[in-house]
C-alpha cells in the first residue's frame, strides 16, 4: 500500500500525536518515513547593516535548536518503533507549499499530518496548513483529529 510516508510536524501537541499515529501505521505497512519541520525564513528588514549578521546567525542557531528538538523527537519514536525515518528542516513562509514539495521531491505516497498545529482555533477559522494542503496535494492526506 504506502512505502513512504512524509510525517510533518511544528512540535505541537496535537502534532506529536499524528506523528505517533504516522508511525505505528508505517511501521504496520513496513513503510519508512520522512519527517519534514518547517520555520519562517528571516527577514533583515528595518535593520542596520552591522546588526544583519549577528541576528541572522542568531536566528539561524535558533531554528536548528529547534527543528533539532522537534525532529530528534521523532527519529527517537521511529528508532523505538523500528522505522526506517528521514528528517528534515527547511526554511518558508509557506508550510504547505514546502510539504508538498518535500512529498514529491523524497517521493512519498502519503502525507500524514495534524488537523492543526500550534494556531489552533484560529488557524482553522483563517485557513490552516492543513486545509491548504488537503487543497493542493495530489498526494493523498491523512488527517489526524
Amino acid at each position: 500500500m504506502y512505502q513512504h510516508i512524509l510525517l510533518p510536524t511544528d512540535g505541537s501537541e496535537l502534532s506529536t500525536q499524528a506523528v505517533r499515529a504516522g508511525m505505528r501505521l508505517a511501521k504496520s505497512l513496513g513503510a519508512r518515513v520522512t519527517a519534514l519541520h518547517t520555520t519562517p525564513q528571516f527577514y533583515p528588514y528595518k535593520m542596520l547593516a552591522s546588526e544583519i549578521i549577528e541576528r541572522a546567525r542568531e536566528y539561524e542557531n535558533q531554528t536548528k535548536e529547534e527543528a533539532a528538538r522537534v525532529l530528534g523527537a521523532v527519529e527517537e519514536t521511529a528508532h523505538e518503533a523500528g522505522v526506517a525515518c528521514n528528517a528534515l528542516q527547511r526554511a518558508s513562509d509557506s508550510p504547505w507549499e514546502e510539504i508538498i514539495k518535500v512529498a514529491t521531491e523524497q517521493g512519498c505516497d502519503l502525507i500524514s499530518m495534524a488537523s492543526h498545529g500550534r494556531h489552533g482555533v484560529s488557524a482553522l477559522l483563517l485557513g490552516s496548513e492543513t486545509t491548504k494542503v488537503l487543497t493542493h496535494s495530489k498526494i493523498p492526506v491523512l488527517v489526524y483529529r
